[in-house]
């Protein structure tokens, strides 16, 4: 004989109450209590799923002590996905049992990036296995899960779908397949009907997960939820979602550019730090070996307003022109894309104010080429390059790279990994790198590659490399910045090579 209880669960927080009130006791919210029904018999105690297990059969669950070093690493290998970038992201590929949440806007690709994905897995080669790959689209129909497939070459043997978003479907569905890969598109859209709630609500989506997550540990598949994101960016649905599964990955881009960037927010079986590149077409996401190229091939040699910059996108380094536009205007305003615009306006400040440039009182637009992101500080050097080279109306010299921090004072500021960014660049070509460096302005010899020299020009302050990059103009040394500095680039100083 079932057991039933009523509980009032608000819609805000999803905490749960014995009786209604017009106010929740937990976030203070009015008018979220709404009463549930719940079968304790079809639950188990409490009316909840039973706890997670903190591993499965694919993860090396055990209730027996060991010793740490006596764990076997190679227990769960990865699977490979078959997309470079995405495995790059994810270390080697999805573990089995695992459970991971793919979060992005609408419109930029997260389903096409699993299809594709799973299209691979499921195809035998001569190192991989194929592997059985289930798809619930919970969100349309099967025919067209079946025509996008089509489209993207990803009809192949080896996946299976069913379009259902009740819980106990596909549970069943797993229980009867016995799939390696599981894909849920999307999270949002299933829901258990004991519950009594909409999909979508903070309660589905988090009892939902939970039990797609016990699923998923206890039968060694590889779970991917997607996920919806809010007009913020968050992960729509509760906070507990992203602490339920294994690895959060974020896929960025916008809709009306073919870039998209793939990234690790939270990663229990690697780093987090790694990012994966794609290039949107009509045969679907192809991975981008080398972003560099890309960034730099429509570049416009010799423009004022133009300055190349080395990123460091996860642990590789990428190179970005970076692009600005100065006028003067009675109310200044700042206008970035690709950069943080709080740190452009501090760039304006040091240059109007350490360096003399005469910005402050004008227009400042600064954009990163492509689609790209120059976010971190060591694009600080090559952003006021680029406005002091729209502001003089003078090129920055085509074969310079800029890397290095700006700092309040004017100074610069070394940035780590350099010598993977020098690589970077010496292997596009570029010959000049004006980097920071305590020696004041010099010249340090550095061999390529390809025999040729390249030089690693080192400034100990803003004003010294517009010195370098641009020559003594009037408006650079209107303040006495840069006073008695050498300006003639044949004139610095030789330093030996360390």
């Amino acid at each position: 004989m079932s057991k039933l209880r009523t509980l009032h669960t608000c819609q805000a927080c999803g905490s749960s109450q014995p009786r209604w009130a017009g106010r929740c006791n937990t976030c203070g919210e009015w008018n979220t209590l709404h009463e549930v029904v719940i079968d304790l018999s079809a639950h188990g105690p409490g009316g909840r799923s039973g706890p997670v297990a903190a591993g499965g059969p694919g993860l090396g669950q055990s209730s027996v002590p060991v010793a740490l070093a006596e764990v076997d690493i190679n227990g769960g290998a990865p699977m490979p996905t078959g997309l470079d970038e995405l495995d790059r992201v994810l270390s080697g590929g999805l573990l089995p049992g695992s459970a991971t949440l793919l979060g992005g806007e609408p419109g930029t690709g997260k389903s096409t990036l699993l299809l594709q994905a799973l299209a691979s897995m499921s195809s035998s080669g001569p190192t991989s296995p194929g592997r059985r790959c289930l798809l619930v689209a919970a969100e349309e129909p099967a025919q067209q899960v079946r025509r996008r497939a089509a489209r993207l070459g990803a009809d192949v043997p080896g996946i299976f779908v069913v379009a259902s978003g009740e819980l106990d479907a596909i549970e069943a569905a797993v229980a009867d397949l016995a799939p390696d890969v599981v894909v849920v598109d999307s999270v949002q859209a299933v829901q258990d009907p004991g519950l009594g709630l909409p999909a979508g609500s903070l309660v589905q989506v988090r009892e939902c997960a939970t039990r797609l997550t016990a699923m998923a540990r206890s039968s060694g598949a590889a779970l991917v939820l997607v996920g919806h994101v809010t007009k913020d960016g968050a992960l729509a649905g509760p906070r507990t979602l992203e602490h339920l599964v294994d690895t959060v990955l974020s896929f960025e881009g916008d809709r009306y550019l073919s870039l998209r960037a793939l990234r690790a927010v939270k990663h229990r079986f690697g780093p987090t730090g790694e990012t994966g590149l794609f290039e949107m077409s009509e045969k679907g996401l192809a991975g981008v070996p080398d972003p560099s190229a890309l960034f730099l091939g429509d570049r416009l040699a010799g423009s004022p307003g133009s300055a190349v910059a080395v990123p460091v996108e996860g642990y590789r380094p990428v190179l970005v022109e970076v692009q600005a536009l100065v006028r003067k205007a009675q109310i200044p305003r700042r206008s970035v894309a690709g950069v943080d615009p709080g740190r452009v306006g501090l760039l304006v400040a040091v240059l109007d104010r350490r360096a003399g440039v005469p910005v402050g009182d004008c227009d400042v637009y600064v954009s990163v080429a492509g689609g790209a992101r120059a976010a971190e500080p060591a694009a600080d050097l090559a952003i006021c390059l680029a406005i002091a080279s729209s502001c003089f109306g003078v090129p920055v010299p085509a074969d310079l790279v800029a890397i290095g921090e700006v700092g309040l004072g004017g100074e610069l500021r070394r940035a780590p990994g350099m010598a993977k960014r020098l690589a970077e660049a010496r292997r596009l070509g570029f010959a000049t790198a004006l980097v920071p460096g305590v020696e004041g302005l010099g010249r340090q010899g550095a061999a390529a590659p390809r025999g040729e020299p390249a030089d690693v020009v080192t400034a100990p302050s803003l004003a010294v490399a517009l010195t370098f990059a641009f020559g003594e103009k009037p408006s650079v040394l209107r303040r006495g910045a840069g006073a008695g500095r050498p300006s003639d680039r044949n004139s610095l100083v030789t330093l030996p090579t360390p």
